[in-house]
């Protein structure tokens, strides 16, 4: 049976941050993950946690100035300084919340830099890698669609599986966001299966408008019996913006919510 986590960045969201995680719990969900915790000190995002019986499920990486449009400094070969020293913010999150996997966002760059952007990724991924593995945490890479970021360097799954493959750690897997996905490749079912494997964690959103699934073109009750077929055992964050708000669109989610 597929297991959800709320995206706080996303769900929820008329309420104050910390004022989610109790709203996601009454709701339902036994778990959650967000963008990133690091405004918040981890004690207070723990206190959050523990006291809703909620998991930490996934988090991302440092990832620049998010208020200027930065979307992520990984294959930036000026801030590697900068990246690293935030693999080791992260772990140290990660550790205190009790998360077990962390997202890489590459970043946005111009095509002429494609080269370098590419050393410069790999690069990082496997400092991270190394880093993250002897802490015990998975490292997930996320193809993110260049239609809402233009310029997304990573915007492919078979390009993110690519780089995967030239760093070579074993505790580095693809972050498949089947919204993500449906812009830029769609044939969801096929990537799930041939790359089951290799996937870290599942995000959804519905197309068009990454809203709620049922609001859009994708088939998300086929989607979950698939996943339950092949046996994934992971989670699925819910990273949609709610058509209006969070609990009045939360139907779609009433046959898997957690009782109590």
């Amino acid at each position: 049976m597929p297991k959800f986590a709320a995206n706080l960045t996303m769900m929820f969201n008329e309420l104050p941050f910390l004022e989610r995680f109790d709203a996601a719990a009454a709701a339902g969900f036994g778990a959650v993950e967000f963008l990133f915790p690091y405004d918040y000190p981890a004690h207070a995002l723990r206190d959050r946690l523990d006291r809703n019986g909620l998991q930490l499920v996934l988090h991302n990486l440092p990832a620049g100035d998010w208020g200027a449009g930065e979307r992520g400094i990984a294959c930036d070969p000026s801030r590697t300084d900068e990246f690293r020293q935030g693999v080791d913010r992260a772990i140290e999150y990660a550790q205190a919340l009790g998360c077990p996997r962390v997202n890489c966002l590459a970043g946005i760059v111009a095509e002429r830099q494609h080269d370098i952007a590419q050393r410069t990724l790999i690069e990082n991924l496997r400092h991270a890698a190394q880093q993250l593995r002897a802490a015990g945490i998975t490292l997930l890479l996320e193809p993110v669609n260049t239609r809402d970021i233009p310029g997304f360097f990573v915007n492919r799954s078979q390009q993110a599986l690519a780089i995967i493959d030239a760093v070579g750690a074993d505790n580095l897997q693809l972050q498949f966001d089947l919204y993500h996905a449906q812009v830029m490749e769609g044939d969801l079912t096929h990537t799930i299966e041939t790359q089951f494997s290799r996937i870290g964690h599942l995000q959804l959103a519905d197309n068009p408008g990454r809203h709620e699934p049922g609001t859009g073109e994708i088939n998300y009750p086929y989607l979950f019996r698939r996943l339950d077929e092949l046996g994934y055992q992971g989670w699925i964050g819910c990273e949609y913006k709610p058509q209006t708000t969070t609990t009045a669109g939360l139907d779609w989610f009433a046959p898997w919510r957690r009782a109590g």
